[in-house]
């Protein structure tokens, strides 16, 4: 069996072909690694952690960072994902000029019920490999928050698993800590 060469898709092309109808506006997809991927469909679940973490963030971060939801940031030539949430140095344009690159990104959080195994995998290597220092994937079927950092281009050299009992503090932010619990469903207790 041999190895296909395959040509991978640059931004700019990815960009050209939603420009032209290639790619429809409404198409969710993003670009990994020189190769565009469909994007899973939100479930309920996916969506309420998300509002959960989003309002979490915004409560505690307001005025600090710019709070990106499901927004594409430009990770170099060949990736441009569209994270569940980034936290994002605050730009007077509102990045209405560029997507956010690398070294504009505090942190990136993909929510997961039916991703996780993309999130942890393809996901965690793009990021790792574009410097992105801090990465959590919130594991809402496990209730469990994935946290990545300390990049390089092997990987990232630091991966905690964490409970919903555990507190977290964004990297940049050390004095801002609340408890994975947080961003999951309340337990109901009977």
């Amino acid at each position: 069996m041999t190895l296909l060469d395959i040509r991978l898709l640059t931004v700019e092309e990815y960009h050209r072909m939603a420009e032209i109808g290639i790619i429809d506006e409404d198409e969710r997809v993003e670009l990994l690694a020189g190769q565009i991927v469909k994007m899973a469909a939100k479930g309920t679940a996916h969506g309420a952690a998300l509002k959960r973490t989003v309002e979490l963030l915004q409560n505690l971060l307001w005025g600090l960072v710019l709070l990106s939801i499901q927004d594409p940031v430009r990770l170099n030539d060949f990736s441009e994902p569209e994270p569940d949430i980034a936290l994002l140095v605050r730009d007077p344009l509102y990045y209405e000029d560029r997507h956010p690159t690398p070294s504009e990104v505090y942190l990136i959080i993909e929510v997961a019920d039916t991703t996780l195994r993309t999130d942890l995998g393809i996901k965690a290597t793009i990021y790792a490999e574009s410097g992105i220092a801090d990465y959590w994937v919130l594991d809402v079927n496990n209730r469990q928050l994935h946290v990545f950092r300390d990049p390089n281009q092997d990987g990232y050299q630091s991966i905690v698993v964490q409970g919903d009992d555990a507190s977290i503090s964004p990297l940049q932010f050390p004095n801002i800590s609340f408890m994975v619990r947080d961003m999951l469903r309340p337990l109901v207790t009977i």
